[in-house]
């Protein structure tokens, strides 16, 4: 099936240091798909997430979103990382504004909306997370997992034309991950193109179109999740999912 690649990546390679990081890397995200990044620790997929909006740099290779390369640095810089948003493990709110200003305060500063435009969006979106009540709390006050969605109703609010995920469940407690996963279910549903780097199978089970497995800085297998969590073609693919998949 021919999708309209959003993001591309051609022959990235990163190091850090002596260390090399990121391997030829060569990956397609077509629009409205999501693809989920495995992997073991150390095996790159963070960093691999983290490059697609530039908080990593990279030493060789192109990446492209929609059609544009990834600028350097500056104005434009910042205009690409509106249009990609990114959730991370931690939440990064800032703990003095309450919920509605968090999520509304970039609608301001770099989409330039009016207050009352972005506020009126920003509820649309709390709503949508089902945050609308907490609104008028700081971080502080809610549960990790509420500070996560609120997470991602800020990154929303940009109306960006990607969304990455950088394990985004692994500072929670276990009860908090399904809230999270279901908001990440729903955007899937809503065809929002999202690379989503997680330890949470199910969730790469039901709502990916693609498993990118990865191990020593390389993607080893990019495969529907019927194929590779049935019949992974690798070694490293099948000891990976012997190990946790027998928890």
């Amino acid at each position: 099936m021919a999708v309209d690649p959003l993001i591309e990546l051609r022959n990235v390679n990163k190091y850090y240091g002596e260390l090399h990081v990121l391997r030829d890397i060569d990956l397609t995200v077509g629009k409205g798909e999501v693809v989920v990044v495995i992997g073991p620790s150390g095996s790159g997929k963070s960093t691999l997430c983290r490059t697609i909006n530039r908080l990593e740099t990279i030493e060789s290779g192109t990446i492209t979103l929609d059609g544009q390369p990834l600028p350097a640095e500056g104005k434009a810089l910042a205009r690409l990382r509106a249009e990609v948003g990114m959730v991370f493990q931690s939440f990064n709110l800032f703990a003095h504004r309450t919920v509605l200003q968090n999520v509304s305060l970039a609608q301001v500063k770099v989409r330039k909306r009016k207050r009352d435009d972005a506020d009126r969006r920003s509820r649309e979106l709390l709503d949508r997370v089902g945050l609308l009540d907490q609104a008028d709390k700081y971080p502080a006050q809610l549960s990790g997992g509420q500070q996560q969605r609120v997470a991602i109703a800020r990154a929303l609010a940009m109306e960006p034309k990607a969304m990455l995920f950088d394990e985004p469940t692994s500072a929670l407690d276990p009860e908090m991950i399904n809230e999270v996963l279901e908001v990440m279910r729903q955007l899937a549903r809503d065809g929002m193109t999202m690379v989503v780097v997680t330890h949470e199978m199910g969730f790469a089970r039901a709502s990916a179109n693609r498993v990118v497995f990865m191990a020593d800085g390389r993607i080893v297998e990019d495969r529907s999740p019927d194929e590779f969590f049935t019949a992974p073609s690798s070694d490293r693919a099948k000891d990976f999912l012997s190990k946790i998949l027998k928890h």
